[in-house]
């Protein structure tokens, strides 16, 4: 496994894959590994010639500087869970190389929609910084694929219409969620529970998962209010929104028979760490 952190490096291993038809995958981090991440890279080196991770914490995309300060950072341990998995390339540049002088940090993308509800409402510019790192890892990669766990569901779509706005040929695969055993859905954040904390945040995936049962007998707002209620109940706990939408648009619907897709999208606060999670209620059908 190659470690690479300048770009000129990075260009010239892709370009030599490219010249050798290579199919390549890439897989965005910020770092702070777990079996969520894996599960990606694992089907990236199952699905292609050469994998990339990349490993960079994208301060444009914090609108939070206290929440950009405290996010976990372990890359010596990521190394090591990469090279285990048969990893190519993990390609760890110093926030000059991503963004080098005179380089817009400025550049906004048409996002559309889908960037402005829900994440892009509470945390704004958020989206548009996710965009720009990742078109640029687009760029210096150039992969043929790209691998996404779909518990960041609204980062996907959005990403998926930055593709769309910049004409780039990549195919965005979409990963399941990757649960602890309590059913809290992996995230780097979880390091920053204390341990009661992280015991009592299993909650917001079990409620959610009653509420599927609970909507078969009620309306989309009965069963937004029945998330909020139950999850706001418990010590520790702020729901920030929850939201149930059209799983294409991302916009909310009033009825169950509104849209063929329908996910509850929610962002939860537990004690200050800040945890998403999401569910379907009603699932595309198969043609």
């Amino acid at each position: 496994m190659q470690i690479i952190e300048s770009v000129s490096e990075l260009l010239t291993y892709v370009e030599n894959g490219k010249q050798k038809g290579l199919k390549s995958g890439l897989v965005p981090t910020m770092g702070a590994l777990h079996e969520g991440h894996l599960s990606l890279v694992r089907q990236s080196v199952k699905d292609n010639d050469v994998t990339i991770v990349s490993l960079f914490v994208n301060p444009v995309q914090f609108n939070n500087p206290k929440d950009l300060e405290t996010y976990p950072r372990q890359p010596e341990q990521d190394f090591k869970l990469l090279a285990r998995e048969g990893v190519d390339v993990v390609f760890a540049p110093v926030e000059s190389e991503i963004y080098p002088e005179g380089f817009d940090r400025n550049r906004k993308f048409n996002l559309g929609k889908v960037a402005e509800v829900m994440e892009g409402k509470h945390r704004p510019g958020h989206f548009q910084g996710v965009a720009l790192v990742v078109n640029r890892l687009f760029q210096l990669c150039r992969p043929t694929r790209a691998y996404f766990g779909l518990k960041d569901f609204q980062q996907i779509a959005v990403i998926r219409e930055m593709l769309r706005y910049e004409d780039l040929d990549v195919e965005i695969v979409p990963c399941p969620i990757v649960r602890e055993e309590s059913g809290l859905a992996l995230s780097s954040r979880n390091m920053l529970l204390s341990p009661a904390q992280r015991r009592e945040a299993a909650a917001i995936h079990a409620v959610l998962k009653e509420s599927v049962d609970f909507a078969k007998s009620h309306s989309v707002e009965e069963t937004r209010r029945f998330v909020v209620e139950r999850l706001d109940a418990k010590d520790d706990f702020k729901v920030e929104y929850f939201e149930i939408v059209d799983g294409l648009t991302l916009l909310p619907v009033e009825e169950w028979t509104e849209a063929a897709l329908i996910v509850g999208c929610i962002t939860v606060y537990v004690g200050n760490v800040r945890l998403i999670d999401n569910i379907q209620y009603k699932q595309l059908k198969a043609n």
